[in-house]
């Protein structure tokens, strides 16, 4: 506002909008707005596009509940990758207790995939499954293999290892159709 040729004032505190004081974290939305691709793409590489609709949810929520406790500082991709598996092996050992059903229903799948698709899922349900969590933690979520180690468990050198595994089994089941990447 200027009075008598003069800048008085400034932004008001409602149209200002405040500097992010040092060692005060972010908005959980924003975190969620950040990083929730590459949440939902480690859920689906890991879990499948079915229950990675429930995985992705239950991260987040648990994320929520544990974000105020999180020291500043931290790398929240690669924490929110961490709980994003836990989840997931909580899914996988849900799955494992469910009894399958005298008779599936009829009907078509909502996400139609096309044949592309339905061979990567075939050749990523015939890996290892801590094949598939290094693919989908180091090629989805960019996570380097440190960290990928750290959340699977093991070295390094064995994330590597699994990775490069899980790729060249990757490239076997799908012939000539994996060109130009990891899958």
């Amino acid at each position: 506002m200027t009075v008598a040729g003069e800048e008085v004032g400034g932004p008001t505190s409602r149209s200002a909008r405040p500097a992010r004081l040092p060692g005060v974290r972010e908005p959980f939305e924003t975190v969620v707005r950040r990083h929730g691709a590459t949440v939902l793409r480690v859920c689906r590489a890991v879990l499948g596009p079915e229950e990675a609709q429930d995985g992705w949810p239950e991260t987040f929520l648990a994320s929520l509940r544990a974000f105020p406790e999180l020291a500043v500082g931290t790398n929240l991709e690669a924490w929110l990758v961490t709980v994003a598996h836990r989840k997931a092996i909580d899914v996988m050992r849900a799955r494992s207790r469910v009894s399958p059903v005298a008779q599936v229903p009829d009907g078509e799948s909502r996400d139609r995939a096309d044949a592309r698709d339905l061979d990567l899922w075939a050749a990523l349900a015939e890996l290892s499954e801590r094949q598939r969590a290094v693919l989908a933690y180091h090629y989805l979520a960019g996570l380097g293999y440190r960290d990928v180690a750290k959340i699977v468990g093991g070295t390094e050198a064995a994330a590597r290892r699994a990775g490069a595994d899980g790729v060249a089994a990757l490239r076997r089941a799908l012939g000539g159709q994996a060109e130009g990447g990891a899958a």
